[in-house]
């Protein structure tokens, strides 16, 4: 046995034939995350935090859409979940990340609807109960499938309590807090104007309305005649079939003489009266504004405040109805050019503006235009609630993060509007109360028996946000006191986009401290999250928002595919600055996939070469200067990474890591390590152990990161003796050891050195493989050494002649490189070439001056194109003297 073999022996060491030629992710991941579930390692004990063996750490996964598919933004935020996940696991604690999906009520609906309309069904055609019946089906089917690739991105979620928002306990929670909330006079009952989708034939929610700039035109309508008359304006002509009056302000000095009256409504049989409200601004436009209390939410409020007729003129589906003109049973956007059409007849149209561009609300699901439209829904009273979830925030027990993000979320919950939870739906919470035969209304609670004959349920459903808001505390069993509530809650940390600050934290944050805080135990301690870590969206290289129709839309599955999960993970954590979005392009990630290669080639490397896990701590003494360097600088990347995760810098800590392991450790430490297993057989056995040492500490680091290449390289590295799995393992901690300054002092040195003459030789043009006769002149054995073997200098010849010298400053002082170069480089090729290049800065240099020394040019050009120049001609001038040196070089060589 050899002494490398024997020394494996003894710590445990795999042997590196363990290890193929090259990585290959797509024949490890897949195989190695079910090693993973069949070990248990991602499930989560509470006993082990109540008895408290370990501290807790949780978090809640935003539950996707069972619609849904992984996209690049799925793939980010699962990315720096895992990566707190695994940081935590391996610091010792119990980890609780918990799965789940959204029922989607209007997407998954649409759906199967789609799936009828095939055979030219309706949900009509079945009935509700057949209906769902059909829905479940399909989510058994189809649904889920992102569950799935969570899994190919390395999730590490207990899947063990894995929870879907209509399984029954969730069901009993929402049904627990709609009671409770209603009794408390916190849910009611009221016309209102809603954001209505024609497409959906639903209520939506403000934060489910997309407000886009669209082109529309704005028509100018004369109501009345002759100087009673007033010119109105708006951007849906079709609606003035409802108009119920014309607003003026009360001091605007035009309209005072028709405060009162009343003015014909065009193209219908009625008059209207004319009203004085302060809400009218008189410097916009005319200063009188028609009011349509059924299908606009300002209008609706001045209707309530003149006690105004509210005219309902649009079907579920958007048709005109009701008016008693031609145009009922007209669609909205025929309607619009109908009635243009008749006023235009009648001699109304005062101005046409076109295009005329403003903003219109879509349904973020059908992309349908949303008609503001009054109707009668449930509504969350959410004055206390919204007060609750702003002072979590700012009395500290929630922090948002990064910080300036949290005046978006004041300005939210600040001046939250009742939030409307009931749609008009059959997939999803059914809403618990039910109606009387004489008008009585009882709300049920999930214990609760329902009324008896003569008594109907409301037939809508709830919002799908109302019971993904009691997503941290019913996915651990709430109402019920739970072991897991005991234990987890409040979680840890949300990891969201801040997009969805509005859509999802805020109604957690009511919820949460609205339910927790009447829960035994939790009364002062009831927020959902201590921190809401806030990131920013994916977008395509040029920071363009990316989409299908743009083609430059990026699928994740297909980039894990190519080029592995950890690359993926490794591009998009890189990348992440708290808050603010991030770009992606393919050949990034292709980039990653080069770094986790390295990696895996280093270690290779490494084994081959005997790396060891040392079996005791190394003496100090033992260590030469770039052994104490690289461990020294390890201990400093350790701090530095435990200091950005607390921070949520994944992105810094990414970048670090990276650089360390590249820069440092490959470009460097493997080098010197090469040289020093070679040339110093005396330290030989203290490198190989440092190479293990630091592989083993590199790859904990990075695990959470890039989990699976780390652990196919860890298990090999260290064998049985590291332990099952990285997964588990320990997170590396600083050694403790005193550093020696003077180690970062010679890689320095030896950096600067190395530069040189690596620069000198590419100046040369001398072959990186090609070994130059030279000596080295001042300096320190210990730095001019590993120098000459890294730039392959050898020992002079007897006939050795100085050629060309290079001078370099150290720390330790002046440093000569005295060089032979004669038979090194063919002198009239290298002369010829110089020349050519020569030639071709003095034209650039020609070029940029005239263009910096042209008046006309500098006084017109843009700063920057000037900016632009002047560095082409600073860049052309160094490189003109730097030719023009060493073609003086070559002349002197020739001599």
């Amino acid at each position: 046995m050899t002494t490398t073999d024997a020394a494996r022996s003894a710590s445990g060491a795999a042997d590196p034939d363990d290890l193929p030629k090259n990585y290959d992710p797509a024949a490890v991941e897949v195989a190695l995350y079910q090693r993973w579930l069949e070990a248990g390692y991602f499930h989560a004990d509470e006993q082990r935090v109540l008895s408290g063996e370990r501290r807790p750490f949780s978090i809640v996964l935003p539950p996707p859409n069972v619609t849904g598919d992984l996209h690049v933004g799925h793939a980010l935020d699962h990315t720096l979940m895992d990566i707190l996940a695994r940081w935590h696991r391996m610091l010792g604690d119990e980890v609780l990340w918990m799965p789940g999906m959204d029922h989607a009520g209007i997407a998954t609906q649409n759906a199967v609807e789609k799936q009828l309309a095939v055979d030219g069904k309706t949900r009509h055609d079945f009935g509700r109960e057949l209906f769902i019946e059909k829905v479940w089906d399909w989510k058994k089917e189809h649904g889920g499938a992102i569950l799935g690739q969570m899994k190919r991105l390395g999730d590490s979620v207990d899947w063990d309590r894995e929870r879907f928002t209509l399984d029954d306990g969730l069901s009993a929670a929402v049904q627990t807090i709609f009671k409770r909330l209603y009794d408390d006079g916190l849910i009611y009952r009221a016309e209102r104007i809603t954001n209505w989708c024609p497409g959906c034939l639903t209520a939506l929610s403000d934060i489910e309305v997309d407000h886009t700039d669209d082109e529309g035109e704005l028509v100018s309508i004369r109501y009345g005649d002759g100087e009673d008359s007033v010119v109105v304006a708006t951007t849906r002509v079709e609606t003035m079939l409802g108009d119920t009056a014309v607003a003026v302000h009360p001091d605007d000095q035009r309209y005072l003489h028709l405060i009162g009256r009343t003015v014909a409504l065009p193209l219908v049989d009625r008059q209207i009266p004319i009203v004085a409200d302060e809400h009218v601004d008189p410097s916009f436009g005319t200063g009188a504004v028609k009011v349509t209390p059924a299908h606009d939410p300002n209008d609706f409020e001045i209707g309530r405040r003149h006690d105004l007729p509210m005219i309902n003129i649009l079907t579920e589906d958007a048709h005109i109805t009701g008016t008693g003109t031609v145009f009922d049973g007209q669609d909205r956007f025929t309607a619009r050019e109908t009635v243009k059409q008749a006023l235009r007849e009648q001699g109304r149209i005062v101005a046409e503006k076109r295009p005329y561009v403003h903003a219109v609300g879509h349904c973020s699901r059908s992309d349908d235009v949303v008609e503001p439209r009054l109707s009668l829904q449930w509504f969350v009273k959410v004055g206390p609630l919204a007060k609750a979830a702003g002072d979590a925030v700012r009395d500290g027990r929630t922090q948002i993060h990064p910080s300036e993000l949290a005046a978006r979320y004041f300005d939210w919950v600040d001046n939250m509007h009742d939030w409307t939870i009931s749609r008009q739906l059959w997939w999803g919470h059914r809403i618990p109360v039910w109606y009387g035969p004489d008008g009585e209304i009882r709300c049920v609670g999930p214990d609760d028996e329902a009324p008896g004959d003569g008594w109907t349920q409301d037939s809508d459903v709830l919002d799908t946000w109302f019971s993904s808001a009691l997503w941290p505390f019913s996915t651990m069993g709430w109402p019920e006191t739970t072991d897991t509530l005991k234990a987890f809650y409040p979680t840890s940390v949300l990891v969201t986009g801040y997009d969805i600050l509005f859509f999802w934290v805020a109604r957690m944050m009511m919820f949460g401290l609205y339910a927790m805080g009447s829960t035994p135990g939790h009364e002062d301690d009831a927020t959902p999250f201590r921190v809401v870590a806030l990131h920013g969206l994916v977008r395509d290289q040029s920071g363009k928002k990316m989409s299908k129709s743009k083609g430059n839309g990026i699928d994740p599955l297909e980039l894990i595919e190519e080029y592995g999960a950890d690359a993926l993970r490794f591009t998009l954590t890189r990348g992440e600055n708290p808050g603010t979005d991030l770009a992606l392009a393919t050949e990034w990630v292709a980039g990653s996939r080069n770094f986790c290669s390295k990696l895996f080639n280093a270690t290779k490397f490494a084994m081959i070469n005997g790396a060891e896990l040392p079996l005791a701590p190394l003496a100090a003494d033992k260590l030469t200067d770039a052994d104490a360097w690289i461990l020294d600088r390890l201990d400093e990347v350790i701090a530095r990474t435990d200091e950005l995760l607390a921070d949520y810098q994944f992105g810094k800590a990414a970048e670090g890591l990276y650089h360390y392991a590249w820069d440092e450790f490959c470009d460097w430490y493997l080098e010197l390590a090469k040289v020093q297993l070679r040339d110093a057989p005396e330290t030989a056995s203290t490198t190989r152990q440092v190479l293990g040492s630091v592989l083993d500490g590199l790859l904990r680091l990075l695990h959470p990161f890039i989990p699976f290449v780390t652990e196919t390289l860890w298990t090999s590295l260290t064998g049985k003796a590291g332990g099952p799995s990285l997964l588990i393992a320990s997170w590396p901690t600083v050694s403790g050891r005193e550093h020696r300054p003077a180690a970062r002092s010679f890689i320095g040195d030896l950096d600067r050195l190395v530069t040189e003459i690596r620069r000198f030789r590419a100046d040369q043009g001398l072959a990186p493989n090609k070994d130059v006769p030279a000596r080295i002149v001042g300096g320190t054995p210990g730095v001019n050494a590993p120098a000459a073997a890294l730039t392959r200098l050898t020992a002079p010849a007897d006939d050795f002649t100085v050629s060309a010298a290079i001078e370099v400053g150290l720390v330790a002082g002046p440093v000569t490189i005295e060089v032979d170069t004669r038979g090194t480089i063919d002198v009239a090729a290298e002369r010829a070439r110089l020349a050519k290049d020569l030639l071709a800065a003095e034209k650039e240099i020609a070029a940029t001056e005239a263009k910096l020394n042209n008046p006309s040019f500098t006084g017109k050009a843009p700063d920057a194109v000037v900016a632009k120049i002047r560095a082409r001609n600073e860049t052309a001038v160094v490189e003109r003297e730097r030719l023009r040196s060493r073609l003086d070089a070559l002349d002197g060589a020739a001599e």
